[in-house]
């Protein structure tokens, strides 16, 4: 029998929460004492949004997100809807667009200004109104621009196509009518194609949107759902709910069998409701507890025991709310994987919590930022509709990079052939009009031709690349290795130009010198 270790080795294992300082935090700030399931907070790398207390309807702040510290107490409000405000989400392709839906049934794009804000928004920039009953959940296509889904208490989900010239739309592009209760929660997959949703009936769906046939139906009575979740790429889904026995659960599903959850985990018997927030280029899960003011955080595997336990964050402040930070918005010099804003009501505070890997070394970690999805659609809301299916654009965290597709587009061949043609023209032509200077060049270069062949014989093939052999590492078996190979091909091309160049200085300061020698010589 072999020896199986006790722990299992991962680079996520010794993640730990760090609270931002006092002066880091948003203070004074009027959280809603609204009691709807849901976040009340949406974050991007230019904003924070808060739904907040109003009187005569509903409204929600914006803040920049470097306004830290106490907040203004007549600092203006986006205030339009007759109704308590339910739900908020920024565009994941525009940091100024902002969605909001409300107790008035309606839902309302809104455009924030690059600016601060100096008075009260009333007017959006388009309304929505084809729900008859309050809207309690919105949510933006992945990939496809201008496309949202919004879920109502008229037990319908209705598709949204936001990129048409009227103000007032009354008809979405496709209503989804398959179910039988309140639409708790609501979830698409990486490229959008499919939604999967938690109702009051104690189902989990997931649907085909574009048709509205429903692909699978849990029929699993011991898991009464609150929340669900797409785990990326992995075909499986995530819910937190109740048990049988009232206490707090977590569940794992495979998405083309719901019959039966793959992983079934009671947590504790606390009544607050369970948030799944998941970061699929590192799969690591957080479940973030409402009323209490613990953050559970996993990694997950595609094979047993799927769930794998990390750490637990632990405060004595409760949170109402949560706010997630995208990818792109992150401090990768502090080695940050993932910030959370916690929305303190008995404090009036939001308070940010990164996610830190501990490092020593203060370079950009390659290892634990790979490719991300950046803030570019991939599809327009026509193309969606047609049928098309893409993943997001992606783009390297790293510093100076960027964006790129979800796969490289390698030079043509003729191009390639053209491009080499014009290089040896031109160095052929450099030869002819250097032939002098040329000579003491190729002796060095015969010298050093000499001590290479020693070193790597004619008959082995030898590639070096940022450092290391090309030829003995093994060949991108996924998506994500195949972009880093070719973002670190990018750079060493990227490096072997800037040597070019400054060996045309080099050559151009040698003829200089050669033309002063032949003037003296001359005088």
């Amino acid at each position: 029998m072999s020896w199986q270790p006790q722990y299992r080795s991962s680079k996520f294992r010794h993640v730990y929460g760090k609270a931002a300082s006092k002066d880091k935090c948003y203070d004074c700030v009027p959280i809603t004492c609204s009691v709807h399931d849901n976040h009340f907070c949406a974050v991007n790398p230019s904003f924070i949004a808060v739904v907040t207390e109003c009187v005569g309807g509903g409204a929600f702040l914006v803040i920049p997100i470097k306004q830290t510290g106490k907040l203004d107490p007549h600092y203006p409000k986006v205030c339009g809807h007759k109704g308590n405000v339910l739900d908020i989400k920024w565009n994941p392709f525009n940091d100024f667009v902002i969605a909001s839906c409300s107790e008035d049934a309606t839902i309302k794009i809104w455009d924030i200004p690059n600016q601060l804000l100096k008075r009260n928004i009333t007017t959006p920039k388009k309304e929505l109104t084809g729900h008859t009953r309050r809207v309690g959940l919105i949510e933006w296509h992945p990939t496809a621009d201008n496309i949202l889904f919004s879920s109502g208490y008229d037990f319908k989900v209705m598709i949204w196509n936001l990129d048409v010239k009227e103000a007032v739309l009354s008809e979405p592009v496709k209503i989804l009518d398959v179910h039988t209760d309140v639409v708790l929660s609501m979830s698409l997959n990486t490229d959008g194609s499919l939604l999967a949703t938690a109702c009051r009936d104690r189902k989990i769906r997931v649907i085909n949107p574009r048709d509205g046939t429903v692909l699978q139906e849990t029929s699993y009575k011991s898991h009464r759902p609150n929340k669900v979740l797409f785990l990326g790429n992995m075909e499986k889904l995530f819910s937190t709910g109740m048990s049988l026995w009232n206490n707090r659960q977590i569940a794992l599903w495979d998405q083309n069998d719901l019959s039966v959850p793959l992983l079934e985990e009671d947590l504790d018997g606390s009544s607050g409701l369970l948030f799944p927030v998941y970061d699929s280029d590192i799969r690591m899960l957080y479940v973030v507890g409402r009323g209490d003011g613990n953050i559970r955080y996993y990694e997950i595997s595609p094979e047993k025991p799927y769930l794998n336990y990390l750490m637990e964050y632990r405060s004595q402040l409760p949170q109402k709310g949560i706010g997630v930070m995208p990818k792109r918005g992150l401090d990768v010099a502090a080695c940050e994987i993932f910030r959370f804003y916690k929305l303190i009501p008995a404090k009036s505070l939001i308070e940010p919590i990164s996610m830190i890997v501990p490092r020593r070394s203060e370079s950009y970690q390659e290892d634990i930022y790979p490719l991300t999805a950046a803030a570019q659609p991939a599809l327009t809301a026509q193309q969606w509709l047609n049928g098309i299916n893409k993943g997001p654009l992606l783009v390297s965290l790293k510093p100076g990079s960027e964006t790129m597709s979800s796969l490289p587009q390698f030079l043509d061949p003729e191009l390639l052939m053209e491009v080499t043609d014009l290089s040896q023209q031109e160095e052929e032509g450099g030869r002819v009009s250097l032939e002098d200077e040329q000579k003491p060049r190729e002796m060095r270069d015969s010298r050093k031709r000499l001590k290479l062949e020693e070193r790597f014989p004619e008959n082995e093939q030898v590639c070096l690349f940022s450092g290391f052999d090309i030829f003995q590492c093994p060949p991108p078996k996924t998506e994500n290795e195949l972009l880093q190979m070719y973002f670190r091909q990018q750079e060493e091309i990227y490096r072997l130009r800037m040597l070019v160049n400054q060996r045309d200085v080099q050559i151009k300061q040698m003829k200089l010198e050669l033309r002063n020698v032949r003037m003296g010589t001359d005088n």
